[in-house]
């Protein structure tokens, strides 16, 4: 028997085919925090080094999920800003949810640390 293929049914299951790749859900956040910023200037704000490539990759991928727009104006040099889209902008209580729970697992994290330091 086949498995039934729960994308577009499970949001769960949807959410996470949505919002795959290593940086999508901090892309939207540095989105959230900087609308209608510049490619070079999300790569600079990234906490860790990127390449273009990848960048572009994990940009191009959240557009096709329609969770962001990508915005090209005709001028010299180009210019292309990104934003979110409707969609992406009531992900933003998903994200502050996501950073509450996850302050609350650091703090969790740094407890156990703690007490395995002091045995």
């Amino acid at each position: 028997m086949a498995k039934k293929e729960l994308f577009g049914l499970c949001p769960y299951v949807t959410s996470q085919k949505v919002l795959t790749g290593k940086w999508s859900m901090y892309l939207l956040y540095l989105l959230s925090e900087h609308p209608h910023v510049r490619f070079n200037e999300l790569q600079r704000l990234m906490p860790e080094e990127m390449t273009h490539t990848t960048l572009s990759r994990q940009l191009k991928a959240l557009e096709e999920e329609g969770l962001i727009i990508r915005t090209e104006y005709s001028q010299i040099p180009p210019r292309v800003e990104y934003s979110l889209s409707h969609i992406g902008e009531q992900f933003q209580p998903v994200l502050k949810e996501l950073e509450i729970w996850g302050t609350k697992y650091i703090d969790f994290i740094n407890e156990k640390e703690r007490n395995r330091t002091v045995l």
